[in-house]
């Protein structure tokens, strides 16, 4: 078990930092949700109802999506542009994108290699962008999620 806790502990850190941003988001926005009602005369919320609501799921979205966004950016910039110094930016000399010896695919592949990266066509060119390409996925639901919790959150206004 401490094996495990250690090999998994940035997971672990990041995952409980995440339940933690999560119950601050949610006192902060039940308490704000109450209030906002209380002062109109509607009906308050307690705290289990607040968390499967519209207005608790359309805020997380919101956060969510402009975070994948983000993300989606930054891997894609990252790509062509370069800031001297930075240690996440590629050295000036490799700007754009790498070559197949340099990302060890296709025919440059090693043997403990996933297949995608080794067997080239359509397989390659996604294996080869998979990050940029599931980040913007998480976007594109993040803001299909926002769309829909905003639009029940508007329908329960009126």
């Amino acid at each position: 078990m401490r094996r495990w806790l250690n090999e998994n502990s940035l997971s672990i850190f990041f995952f409980v930092l995440l339940l933690l941003a999560l119950l601050g988001q949610s006192i902060a926005g039940w308490k704000d949700f109450n209030e906002d009602a209380a002062t109109h005369h509607s009906q308050l919320l307690s705290y289990g109802r607040y968390l499967v609501s519209s207005d608790f799921g359309e805020g997380v979205m919101e956060n969510w999506q402009s975070e994948f966004l983000q993300f989606s950016t930054f891997i894609l910039a990252g790509i062509w542009f370069l800031q001297k110094g930075s240690n996440e930016s590629k050295n000036l000399e490799d700007q754009g994108q790498e070559s197949e010896k340099k990302q060890r695919m296709k025919s440059f592949a090693e043997p403990r290699s996933p297949l995608w990266a080794k067997v080239g066509g359509l397989r390659t060119t996604l294996y080869a962008n998979s990050l940029l390409i599931v980040m913007t996925l998480i976007f594109v639901l993040t803001w299909l999620a926002q769309s829909l919790t905003g639009w029940n959150q508007y329908n329960d206004d009126q």
